[in-house]
């Protein structure tokens, strides 16, 4: 029997997964841990690796598919004997103490991890292998891409026998139906518990396999449609989460930041001989904010229902437009590193952002973001928070304005800081508070602020 491969638990609120490529084809020879395929989540783009050496045989799950987490992948005719903690029809972890070798950007992921909820607060709860029909409602649990091959073939599904994992249906079990009705189309029983078009109980609203990625559809003659990649469905989705399940606020503060451009002026150009990086005016904002974060906790924080969970760990992420969309690498304890360190680990996260070559640990565990809208031009912008945290500063545009100074007037490299916050953890004084001190620092910058 064939050796399954499914999509692993990552440990954290990632629930499901787009398949984005496959790196291997039915016939291909893999050998251990080996990427097999691209899947693509609301954190990362990471490839799954094979447990074991043989022969691709078969693909349960297209390209631009969405697939929850333990869903089958793919199945691999192995001659080696199955990994101990492994059983046929199903994928495993490393023995404790068996050396794992690295595997393209995410290593060994783990099948038995439980995952924690979306908020944040806690384990979800283990539910059942899902069924294929339920004999109350009769109602399907199938994929969006098997839903949409029905609804091409006009295919009633309650009368499609399952024989993927715990009865789903799969998209062969559809082909093989209709083959064997001799491409006769099935009409579509009416039900008022599931139709072409309706969300199957326990499953998000239905979603259609994305198109390749840049694919043009048809539209009206003047308007042109850009099909949806699945990165850019994912940064959607998290978008509108955020606004629906969070009730954001807003300020804004004008920091002078002439002490901060005339350090980072002086030691520039020895900074990148000794160390190689460019040093930015970004690693002093992070060092001030996460310095700040200490003071005022209640922002590095997140909504828990009935409690506030302050975080104890300052993990700054950091918004980054990579080619595929905006990511968010996160800096763990960046309040234990100098200005110097958060220069080489914010230059180490960009790069490999932008390469696509971030790891899921790179943007595991955030607990504040911060974003240099300034870099774009912008002067001031309204930031919606990353889900689940308490809120996001924006950095603005660094320009030199005429300002007032001891009641003379004076030519200021002044920068605006802009946070949205989440209204249910934190009223204006504490998010005035958090601000007043990141000023305070950032204006408090000067000739012996210490880089090192």
């Amino acid at each position: 029997m064939p050796l399954v491969i499914e999509l692993p638990q990552v440990g954290e609120s990632v629930v499901e997964g787009t398949i984005g490529k496959w790196l291997k084809q039915p016939g291909d020879q893999v050998d251990r841990y080996e990427p097999l395929v691209e899947v693509i989540t609301d954190k990362v783009t990471m490839e799954v690796p094979s447990p074991v050496k043989g022969t691709l045989v078969k693909i349960l799950a297209e390209e631009g598919e969405v697939v929850p987490m333990g869903a089958p992948l793919a199945e691999i005719e192995t001659s080696e004997g199955i990994p101990e903690g492994m059983a046929e029809g199903k994928q495993g972890a490393p023995t404790p103490g068996e050396a794992v070798p690295s595997s393209g950007t995410t290593g060994y992921l783990l099948s038995d991890v439980k995952p924690v909820g979306p908020t944040g607060g806690g384990p979800v709860e283990e539910q059942p292998a899902p069924v294929a029909r339920s004999s109350s409602n009769g109602a399907l649990r199938v994929s969006p891409a098997v839903r949409r091959l029905a609804r091409q073939h006009n295919i009633d599904l309650s009368f499609v026998v399952g024989t993927g994992m715990g009865g789903r249906i799969t998209r062969d079990d559809v082909v093989e139906y209709v083959e064997s009705a001799g491409g006769q189309p099935q009409a579509v029983a009416p039900s008022p518990n599931l139709s072409p078009d309706q969300a199957v109980p326990g499953e998000d609203a239905p979603r259609e396999a994305p198109a390749p990625a840049g694919e043009e559809t048809a539209g009206a003659a003047d308007e042109e449609y850009v099909s949806l990649t699945p990165v850019r469905r994912l940064i959607a989705e998290a978008m509108v989460r955020s606004v629906s399940q969070i009730p954001h606020a807003w300020s804004m503060v004008e920091v002078d930041v002439s002490g901060l451009v005339a350090r980072r002026a002086a030691v520039r150009s020895d900074f990148e001989q000794r160390n190689g990086v460019d040093l930015t005016y970004l690693p002093f904002i992070i060092k001030v904010v996460a310095e700040s974060l200490r003071e005022n906790p209640t922002l590095n924080a997140t909504w828990g229902g009935d409690k506030i969970i302050l975080k104890r760990r300052i993990n700054l992420g950091i918004a980054v437009a990579a080619p595929t969309g905006l990511i968010v690498p996160v800096i763990h304890d960046a309040d234990r590193l100098s200005i110097a360190g958060l220069a080489h680990a914010l230059r180490d996260l960009t790069q490999r952002a932008r390469q696509n070559r971030l790891t899921l640990e790179d943007v595991q565990q955030g607990t504040f973001t911060l974003n240099n809208t300034g870099a774009l031009g912008s002067t001031v912008s309204q930031p919606i928070i990353n889900h689940p945290q308490a809120a996001i500063l924006t950095t603005e545009a660094i320009q030199k304005r005429p300002v007032v100074v001891n009641d003379a007037i004076a030519i200021r490299a002044m920068m605006n800081l802009c946070m949205s916050f989440d209204h249910r953890i934190n009223d204006g004084a504490e998010a005035s508070g958090f601000l007043q001190s990141v000023k305070g620092r950032l204006e408090a910058i000067g000739p012996d602020t210490a880089i090192y």
